[in-house]
């Protein structure tokens, strides 16, 4: 068999690129999705000057046509879809309160985060059925989660975006529903909480660099038969939903 296929969306710079970076060097055929046409042929071509079996599609979660043609892409190309990480997101209210967050980032923080999630999975599932063992990660943060938001201990709590953080919960949400779905096929689906790391979503800031944040979706990307699905996760194992 060829080498197995993975699509990283969002994955021309940040945490998205090193985790294509990380899936090349792991030797998985990797095609990196990104709005920008440039930005991802721009992308791909530093990796694969560093030798590695990379490429792009373009990839616009939040427009349905182009999901479609990435879909298309990649069926063409490759006829089956071994790895799909959904790493596209925004980050539009960034130490705004709730109470003063716009609307209009609201939407669009779910249109990209969530909604985006949902439509590229759909579209690439049937693809994934077609590998002999897909695996789906999708990039969740701590902010997402209701435990650790909730404790007045944590310092999750003291970012309370409304949009952001919520967006992240209703993601824990879909990685739950679809590894319920595909309980009984060979597909994992499972969340990765890559930590606070330093990228242009949150203007360098972060305790963690890019490269160490995509190890637990590298992790969760490459899993065993006999891995979990449905679960949450960082570099130190589950995390608490």
């Amino acid at each position: 068999m060829s080498a197995e296929v993975a699509l990283v969306t969002g994955a021309n710079k940040g945490i998205g690129y090193e985790i294509a970076r990380g899936l090349a060097a792991a030797g998985l055929r990797v095609l990196i999705g990104a709005r920008s046409a440039t930005r991802g042929r721009e992308a791909a071509e530093k990796l694969a000057a560093e030798g590695y079996d990379v490429s792009t599609v373009r990839l616009d979660v939040t427009d349905p046509e182009s999901v479609r043609a990435a879909a298309h892409t990649v069926e063409r190309a490759h006829g089956r879809l071994d790895v799909l990480v959904n790493n596209a997101a925004v980050l539009l209210d960034f130490g705004v309160a709730p109470s003063a967050a716009p609307i209009e980032a609201v939407r669009d923080t779910f249109e990209t985060n969530v909604v985006g999630v949902v439509t590229v999975t759909n579209a690439l599932l049937p693809l994934l059925r077609r590998a002999p063992a897909g695996r789906i990660v999708n990039l969740s943060s701590g902010l997402g989660s209701l435990t650790l938001t909730t404790d007045p201990t944590s310092p999750n709590s003291r970012l309370p975006m409304v949009a952001y953080n919520a967006s992240k919960s209703a993601v824990n949400a879909v990685t739950v529903c679809y590894a319920n779905e595909l309980r009984e096929t060979p597909i994992k689906v499972n969340a990765a909480d890559p930590g606070y790391c330093a990228t242009d979503m949150n203007g360098g800031e972060g305790d963690r660099t890019p490269r160490q944040g995509a190890s637990v979706a590298i992790r969760l990307a490459t899993l065993p038969a006999d891995g979990p699905s449905g679960g949450y996760f960082d570099e130190d194992g589950p995390l608490p939903w």
